[in-house]
């Protein structure tokens, strides 16, 4: 499966400059609210259309502006889940999942291939119960059998958990990855959650303000993020202004420290992060003088603030997170963090 998107649409005083490449699986695009996600999604199943550009699945052009191409939404065989689901609230399980039937004219066939979605997705037991009897799970797993039933060469995810609550979220993350990997669909799947995006996803695109920032295998964006605003995404917590000193060392003003790194420094470079997990007090590199500040307990973490010796005033504290039972029994007087630990981080 291939995916090629590369479009303009402009809504307001707000620029949407779309670039991205999905060539299978399942691609996240993690951003902020109001950074043009769910925008992206509608222009690619056709329910907005771009003011310019091309869009292309699996070599069939779905828009192209040059060539006056705008396939209708029913066209393109691209399969689209709301946040809210969007199930008919006038129809029962049933009757909702027929409903992706629609082009199937032999209601054998459609019996059919309705039984055996609803047994796949466990909603046998509520076939005949309405959207408002069901849980948050169960409406999600309808929708979800809706949409997968027609068959699409595409799926498209809008914060298909956002509605639901952390107990269920996490359940259901579980559910939808077995379903993911049992239909063997790509997918498209937007959130504002970096751990929904790192369980679910193979690659991520990193979104703000409307254009991609970054794109590639999740892993590898999460350990090098490249820009301050994919390194808060992706959650890193400590983040600062840096330069360069040397081909393998930054200086942080505001922390008063020279930080020695893995990978070369680029001139570029302006700031740098280090995840609140990695400082380590046998660390034999970039070891300073630290000051206990505050801390904060978690249902199954720790978080220790604290503030290098010669960090200016007004600037925030720093975190270290750790598991509750790994708790120091005092601050030590020291800590250190190994140079590919160091994130590098560029203009955007």
């Amino acid at each position: 499966m291939s995916l090629s998107v590369h479009i303009k649409k402009t809504a307001g005083d707000f620029q949407l400059t779309i670039d991205l490449e999905h060539p299978d699986g399942v691609t996240g695009i993690l951003g902020a609210s109001g950074c043009g996600k769910s925008m992206t999604l509608k222009c690619i199943a056709g329910i907005l259309r771009p003011d310019e550009g091309r869009i292309v699945l699996n070599g069939r052009v779905l828009y192209d502006s040059e060539k006056k191409i705008n396939l209708k939404p029913q066209e393109r065989n691209v399969g689209y889940l709301f946040q809210n689901y969007a199930l008919f609230p006038n129809m029962n399980v049933e009757q909702n999942i027929l409903c992706g039937l629609s082009k199937e004219k032999d209601r054998s066939v459609r019996r059919t291939k309705m039984e055996e979605m609803l047994e796949v997705m466990e909603l046998s037991a509520c076939r005949k119960l309405f959207p408002h009897q069901l849980s948050g799970g169960q409406q999600q797993r309808c929708a979800l059998a809706r949409m997968l039933v027609s068959e699409p060469e595409l799926l498209l995810l809008d914060e298909p958990f956002s509605a639901l609550d952390s107990y269920l979220r996490e359940q259901l993350q579980t559910q939808v990855r077995t379903i993911l990997e049992r239909f063997g669909k790509d997918v498209l799947m937007v959130s504002h959650s970096r751990d929904e995006v790192y369980y679910l996803c193979s690659q991520v695109a990193v979104m703000h303000q409307g254009r991609i920032l970054n794109h590639g295998k999740t892993k590898e964006v999460f350990a090098d993020p490249k820009s301050r605003t994919a390194a808060i995404l992706t959650g890193c917590k400590n983040i600062a202004d840096a330069y360069k000193t040397g081909e393998f060392e930054v200086y942080v003003p505001d922390w008063g420290i020279h930080l020695q790194t893995k990978v070369p420094v680029g001139d570029t470079v302006c700031a740098v992060g280090l995840r609140a997990h990695y400082f380590n007090p046998k660390a034999r590199e970039n070891v300073y003088p630290v000051v206990y500040s505050n801390e904060r307990e978690d249902p199954f973490e720790l978080r220790l603030l604290f503030r290098y010796a010669g960090q200016k005033d007004g600037t925030p504290d720093i975190w270290w997170r750790m598991p509750k039972d790994r708790r120091p029994e005092s601050m030590p007087e020291q800590l250190g963090i190994a140079p590919t630990n160091v994130l590098l981080l560029y203009p955007e």
